[in-house]
């Protein structure tokens, strides 16, 4: 899932830019309160940091008015004050607003960022932009001035209200106030008008996913980039991002990131699949509607703007990928649901159609030759209940990715039996052409001779490999698989190619 929250970072400032960006947008939605943020205009306008507590006659700060179900507000009671008021404060090392709200409502009340949410209406923006009057405090050398109060609507996330843990300093109480009786006049208003547009303190995704699918078993990832700010940086994730107040629904947002990320890339079938949960940079809930959808083209094709690179992969190949958190378990459940059928794909959805018409596609193969001191070469018991040569003998064999051979058999033994091969130290000793039945797939069994290598042969994969053992090549068991025992003949027999199942076609 790849959510799009607001960042925050502990030595990045506040910006200027970003307090004059958001206030803007603000007045956009509201024009007629421009007049009455005039002093905050003037701020931006001035030399002083905005943000700075000792900024006078006013500065910036930000409070956070959190819904539960029930559409009802938390108040705390101030100590300084008496008043019943938004958990609140000054900015401190916050980069946006956002995370400045985040950061006081949790260290006034208790609350964990992962108990809050966006909500739809609002989603990063500010609910409310309000200003009022400080007493001049003495004990602090403070004169009177004024807050530029930026506010956040938040959702409670759990049904159950979460226990408080009110800071003692500046907390006396707290109190779920319904929308009625919401203690500021400005956003007491615009929560009412709110709710009649679905402010119902009921969390609902904000974000957006495609789980993009060829119909035969690849998923097209994306590998986000290494940098501090974004959300999962450096992982394989889905494409997709955060909803704006101009999508009309998690489609249009699904639809315009799809454009904006990778132009070109034009999906079938777009319907929702799932909703997953992750957590923003900040530590807020993210719910994110995942849909899915088919697309079977060449991922070297799209225009990519944003992030690494684009690659088709396979679920059994997502263990050795660095993924965004839960994506493993999201594509293996839809793997399940949807098996890609018997049949193989057409010709025509290679990639860049580059086979001709008629072209049937191969399985290849990589097969470890390896012997010890002794002449004798390595073989693998497979478990019983493997899908192929049960209880059978067997090189050390996977197949062939989108990768190389060489790289896929030093691939397949470092993790099968943890030894360590060097890509120019194996050579190929011998080819085998094989078909099982008239309707099976076709395979290319590659032999290659590890002439060093390193390790202990163990069992590094026991649901498909028991035991590893040493044979004697004249002397093999009666139980090994045919094609292996075929290759190990041609191998010491100086042949390097021959084939297999042909006859019966």
């Amino acid at each position: 899932p790849a959510p799009s929250p607001p960042s925050r970072g502990d030595d990045v400032p506040l910006t200027r830019s970003h307090i004059r960006k958001t206030t803007e947008a603000y007045l956009t939605r509201h024009p007629h309160e421009r007049d009455s943020l005039a002093g905050l205009m003037s701020l931006l306008d001035g030399a002083d940091d905005p943000a700075d507590r000792a900024t006078l006659p006013g500065h910036v700060t930000c409070s956070a008015a959190v819904i539960d179900r029930e559409q009802r507000v938390l108040h705390i009671g101030h100590k300084v004050t008496g008043l019943l008021l938004n958990p609140g404060g000054h900015v401190e090392r916050d980069r946006t607003l956002l995370a400045a709200a985040l950061r006081e409502v949790c260290e006034e009340t208790g609350l964990r960022p992962g108990d809050l949410c966006l909500t739809p209406q609002f989603l990063g923006a500010p609910i409310d932009i309000d200003v009022h009057d400080i007493d001049a405090n003495p004990a602090k050398g403070e004169g009177a001035h004024q807050h530029f109060d930026f506010r956040f609507a938040f959702y409670l996330v759990p049904e159950q209200h979460p226990p408080l843990a009110l800071q003692d300093e500046e907390v006396t109480s707290a109190r779920w106030l319904d929308f009625a009786e919401v203690r500021s006049s400005t956003l007491r208003a615009k929560l009412l008008q709110a709710r009649d547009q679905g402010l119902d303190g009921r969390p609902e995704p904000v974000n957006a996913s495609a789980l993009i699918h060829d119909g035969h078993g690849r998923y097209l990832l994306h590998l986000r980039d290494q940098r501090e700010g974004i959300w999962a940086p450096g992982t394989f994730a889905l494409l997709g991002g955060g909803r704006t107040r101009d999508d009309a629904g998690l489609e249009a947002t699904l639809r315009r990131e799809l454009a904006e990320e990778a132009p070109g890339l034009e999906v079938d079938g777009l319907a929702p699949y799932a909703v997953e949960e992750a957590t923003s940079v900040d530590g807020l809930a993210v719910p994110i509607q995942v849909f899915q959808a088919r697309w079977s083209g060449d991922p070297e094709t799209v225009d990519l703007q944003e992030g690494v690179l684009l690659r088709w992969f396979t679920p059994h190949m997502l263990g050795r990928l660095n993924l965004s958190p839960g994506l493993g378990d999201l594509i293996g459940r839809h793997a399940a649901d949807h098996a890609p059928a018997d049949s193989p794909p057409p010709a025509t959805r290679l990639l860049r159609d580059e086979a001709p018409q008629g072209t049937e596609l191969h399985i290849v193969g990589v097969h470890l030759y390896v012997e010890d001191a002794h002449g004798r070469i390595l073989l693998g018991l497979r478990h019983p209940d493997s899908a192929y040569a049960g209880s059978v003998w067997h090189f050390l064999a996977g197949h062939c990715e989108r990768e190389e051979a060489v790289s896929c058999l030093v691939r397949e033994a470092e993790e099968e039996a943890g030894l360590v091969i060097e890509p120019d130290d194996v050579e190929l000793v011998h080819l085998v052409h094989l078909v099982d039945s008239p309707s099976a797939r076709p395979r290319i069994g590659l032999v290659f001779r590890a002439r060093t290598w390193s390790g202990t042969p163990a069992v590094r994969e026991p649901d498909r490999c028991v035991e590893w053992r040493w044979w004697n090549p004249k002397d093999l068991p009666d139980a090994v698989v045919p094609y292996t025992r075929q290759a190990i003949e041609g191998v010491l027999a100086g042949r390097l190619y021959s084939q297999r199942g042909w006859e019966r076609r």
